[in-house]
């Protein structure tokens, strides 16, 4: 979905640099959080079911773990790459210190695409990265959690494989776990809503009421889902949802004008946020381009799939209607479009704050696993409203007073933090 030319992590490097210089940062700590602690890059060989050994690549990388352990996803995904997870490690440390949760970045990945494997080859790629990184990972060091194409089952295979090595109960060293064996309720809904909670405030201050709104949105694995149930219970209205059709090896837009039904297009939908092309068709959906949601006449853009969605090249396709854009992916915006799209008058909610409620509702996991006491999914839910709205505010806030885009803000407030932990600690 979208340009994969891009180099993510250069354009985290970039993103990092213009704060940097921003704030003054001193050579030393800015060489520093520039580039991960720690990485690891390992072979996870696999007996197939065919009776073939077949060797996967797997990731681990700890961009900054001055404030805590470091935390983030582990994706599986056939076009996963070193770069592309240390870009997604330095975004989790700046979205940690932006929600102000004491964890760092991390993040993992294994190429391999999930479609193509069965269960037990999916369990075994699983056992195999725990193995490689059993020593480097844990509650304390290292808190793995479900990305692109893993899930909690992933998570319990993984977990089950470190307490087996470990010889101990370590409910804590992983998140997104399934509820009932030390996952939390809320977690599924926790990214999308923590999303939709930064828009009610940045319609607030854009004069809007969210039942005037229309949005287009792009993804529809879970962020996408939990974003569309929860801003259309608020009232707001669906126009297009773009997704990946494994069948096609493509991206549709699936667009209905009066608004997309939820409950249907999941019940045309797989466990990968497939939706049925001709299905969606049959049941009232325009198909269209996969970049079409982009172009769409609505006040609210919600990229959630994949990063580098929106770049130079298409920026000019947004119309004039477009008022904010919510980034619920990571990075799925580059610093060109961005700049193009803020010249327009265009609010962009950045990903280290909007998306933040996963890490913040994976912190709330991972306090609930360690102290072995579970909350209740309206506990959970407002812990998160409450955690997402004050981060929002502290970020317009810095934005307000010192004349800052919200991007530029969220990574002032989080650099700073980061900077200051490590400087404190003393390693720069």
């Amino acid at each position: 979905m979208g340009s994969r030319g891009y180099n993510a992590f250069t354009v985290a490097q970039e993103q990092f640099d213009r704060i940097a210089d921003m704030m003054d940062l001193d050579a030393g700590t800015r060489a520093f959080l520039r580039d991960p602690m720690r990485e690891y890059s390992f072979s996870i060989p696999v007996r197939m079911d065919d009776g073939n050994v077949q060797v996967f690549r797997g990731y681990r990388v700890q961009h900054n773990d001055a404030r805590g352990p470091a935390k983030g996803g582990l994706r599986f995904h056939p076009l996963e790459t070193l770069d592309g997870v240390r870009a997604l490690a330095m975004w989790m440390t700046w979205k940690c210190a932006v929600a102000d949760i004491p964890l760092g970045g991390g993040k993992g990945g294994v190429v391999c695409d999930p479609h193509n494997l069965s269960k037990r080859e999916q369990e075994q790629i699983s056992r195999g990265w725990v193995r490689q990184v059993v020593r480097d990972i844990g509650p304390l060091r290292d808190v793995p959690a479900p990305d692109v194409m893993t899930s909690p089952q992933h998570m319990l295979w993984m977990l089950d494989e470190y307490e087996t090595i470990t010889g101990a109960r370590y409910p804590g060293a992983f998140t997104g776990k399934p509820v009932g064996m030390g996952g939390s309720l809320g977690r599924t809904e926790a990214t999308g809503y923590g999303l939709i909670f930064t828009v009610l405030e940045a319609l607030k201050l854009l004069d809007l009421r969210v039942e005037d709104t229309r949005a287009a949105v792009q993804g529809f694995g879970s962020v996408g889902q939990a974003a569309i149930e929860l801003y259309t219970e608020l009232g707001g209205t669906v126009v297009a949802v773009a997704c990946w059709n494994q069948k096609d090896q493509t991206s549709y837009t699936y667009r209905r004008e009066s608004g997309v039904d939820l409950a249907q297009l999941r019940s045309i939908t797989d466990r990968y946020g497939d939706i049925d092309k001709d299905k969606a068709a049959d049941a009232g959906y325009e198909v269209l381009p996969g970049d079409a949601w982009l172009a769409q006449e609505a006040e609210i853009l919600i990229p959630a799939a994949l990063e580098n969605q929106i770049t130079a090249d298409n920026a000019s396709s947004v119309p004039a209607a477009v008022r904010l854009i919510a980034e619920g992916a990571n990075g799925p915006t580059t610093p060109e479009a961005a700049d193009s799209l803020q010249g327009r008058g265009i609010t962009i909610i950045p990903d280290i704050l909007g998306n933040a409620g996963g890490v913040t509702t994976s912190y709330f996991e991972q306090v609930q696993s360690n102290m072995n006491y579970f909350w209740t999914k309206e506990e959970v839910i407002g812990r998160l409203r409450v955690k997402m709205t004050e981060a929002f505010l502290a970020v317009a806030d810095l934005a307000e007073r010192k004349k800052l885009s919200l991007r530029d803000a969220a990574m002032a407030i989080a650099v700073d933090r980061v900077a200051r932990a490590s400087q404190d600690r003393g390693w720069v």
